[in-house]
């Protein structure tokens, strides 16, 4: 197929920021311009950005939302509370095919400006729940939900991802992206904390009644930040889409938008000759490779959801911290291993180019297993047990077993300054009277475990999972899988509330453990099947001929 008529410079030996590193990227038959090229990694970084502030968006408020609720509508209880936590990743498990399927025909800009316009809305709608008469709770689950609708952009994100880099780009662009997706988690509960100074009154704007405090501004700062997050979509954000090779083309997400590449009619330079792939040919996608990658996915976001909504009420049982010591210990802890992931992430780039994606995965898996094996109860030693509620004029404690979402509650919630905090482990759960302590250096050994493994498995699932599906729109495939990571967050809070509550940490962690075991054999019975599309078409190809 002839090439476009357009000027093609040579390949530049300084690598953009964030950007792969010599000359992997830029190799001497990818036909690109350096003006597109510039271009096409500023839009990257873009979607970098973007990916923070969605998941900044979820996590900025999460250690918040049981007190502000409390305070906003007092007929709301721990059960209620359970559906506002889940919302935000039932909205983003509804939204993530629809945003996907839209961004494979139409520009994605249009689905990142109105995902990311939902997100802004949905943040100023939570700083104002405090102002109906009544049924504040319901507006509260309302704006959670749409935060996570907004979120739904994470498919949109990722399919641009993985169309606009190259294979040997593709592994380090993941990595970029999921640690800017894990540290925007991360460093959530921090900012909260930051914004913890200015205090539950606050300041009052009493012209457009809007309470700035402790609760509100974080949503607030969210809002600021999405708005943000439009202007340099419109300014610089641009479409590009390059084959395996890293030759630019055409898409169908060009059609609408005007611009530079369009008219320059930029198309893909295909193989045709010494039996080299068709990248135009599509042929069909490897199903079982497909499913088997979201399973992988689902178990790793499912471990992690379990492992960061039992970190303060296992501190809070075992080591008899108050709701206070737990939450700031524990905030002190996720910002540390924000530190770890990035430090990983940058690791697993270098290290895929010499062991593969499917070897790091294998091992972050393990890895993790191990993490929760040594969480085990393994000692002697009982915790100290809390026999009874402390009542000094203060409403009834709730405990666990009324509903999978008091976790969320950090197991009490001091209504006035007349009551007196419990510590210990609640009598109420009888395996506290028979289950060991975890030692708190297991719990630190756990977190540091945990902070390795999830990171390395959630940018090698991404990774080989764009990299399956080949250069079809990966938009469709992408909401999936987001939606498999959202249903994990869901369900995995529900699934360590009911455990832990009934049966204690030694069955809910052994169970995890099985799963992880599970996951391990799975990934060894299609190993051999999570290899990139144009590699498995080379090998029907060669099956074909012989």
């Amino acid at each position: 197929m002839a090439s476009a008529d357009i000027d093609v410079l040579e390949p530049v030996s300084e690598a953009p920021l964030l950007g792969p590193s010599g000359d992997s990227g830029r190799c001497q038959d990818v036909m690109e311009t350096l003006q597109h090229y510039t271009s096409r990694w500023r839009s990257i970084r873009i979607m970098y950005l973007t990916m923070f502030f969605s998941s900044l968006g979820f996590s900025i408020v999460i250690m918040s939302i049981w007190p502000y609720l409390q305070q906003v509508d007092k007929t709301a209880d721990a059960s209620f509370l359970g559906w506002v936590i889940a919302s935000y990743s039932i909205g983003q498990m509804i939204a993530s095919p629809f945003f996907g399927a839209w961004s494979n025909y139409r520009p994605r800009r249009e689905p990142l400006i109105v995902s990311t316009s939902i997100s802004v809305v949905a943040n100023c709608l939570y700083a104002y729940v405090h102002l109906p008469a009544s049924h504040n709770k319901y507006y509260m689950l309302i704006a959670r939900t749409l935060v996570g609708f907004g979120a739904g952009n994470v498919a949109v994100v990722r399919s641009f991802m993985a169309g606009a880099t190259s294979l040997a780009e593709r592994t380090s662009v993941m990595a970029n992206t999921s640690a800017s997706q894990a540290v925007g988690f991360i460093l959530g509960p921090v900012f909260q904390t930051l914004f913890t100074l200015i205090g539950e009154k606050g300041i009052t704007w009493k012209i457009i009644n809007l309470q700035v405090n402790m609760y509100t501004a974080p949503v607030l700062f969210g809002a600021l930040l999405g708005i943000i997050n439009i202007v340099l979509i419109f300014v610089i954000f641009r479409e590009h889409h390059v084959d395996d090779m890293g030759r630019p083309c055409r898409s169908i997400n060009f059609e609408a938008e005007e611009d530079l590449y369009y008219k320059l009619k930029l198309v893909c330079f295909f193989y045709t000759e010494n039996d080299e792939v068709d990248q135009d040919s599509q042929g069909s996608i490897d199903h079982v490779a497909v499913v088997s990658t979201n399973v992988i996915f689902f178990v790793t976001l499912f471990v992690f959801a379990v492992f960061e909504t039992i970190a303060t009420p296992l501190t809070m049982d075992m080591y008899s911290w108050t709701r206070k010591k737990a939450v700031f210990i524990n905030g002190l802890i996720l910002g540390a291993l924000g530190i770890e992931s990035i430090v990983v992430f940058l690791a697993v780039k270098e290290l895929s180019k010499k062991t593969g994606e499917r070897a790091i995965l294998y091992g972050g898996l393990g890895i993790m297993l191990v993490g929760f094996f040594v969480l085990l109860p393994w000692g002697n030693q009982l915790p100290n047990i809390q026999w009874e509620d402390i009542k000094n004029n203060s409403s009834p404690r709730t405990t666990f077993r009324e509903s999978p979402a008091s976790f969320w509650t950090l197991q009490a919630w001091l209504p006035s300054n007349d009551t007196v905090e419990a510590t210990g482990c609640p009598a109420k759960q009888s395996w506290c009277l028979h289950t060991p302590i975890i030692y708190l250096g297991q719990y630190i050994t756990t977190d540091i475990l945990i902070g390795l493994g999830y990171p390395v498995c959630n940018v090698m699932s991404y990774t080989l999972y764009s990299k399956i599906l080949g250069p079809r729109p990966q938009g469709v495939y992408m909401g999936w899988l987001t939606a498999s990571g959202s249903g994990a967050r869901v369900l995995g809070p529900v699934f360590v509330s009911q455990l832990y509550t009934h049966l204690g940490p030694r069955w809910a962690f052994s169970l995890i453990c099985g799963i992880i075991v599970l996951s391990l054999l799975l990934l060894e019975v299609v190993y051999k099947r999570l290899v990139a599309f144009s590699v498995r078409y080379k090998r029907l190809q060669e099956e074909q001929s012989s």
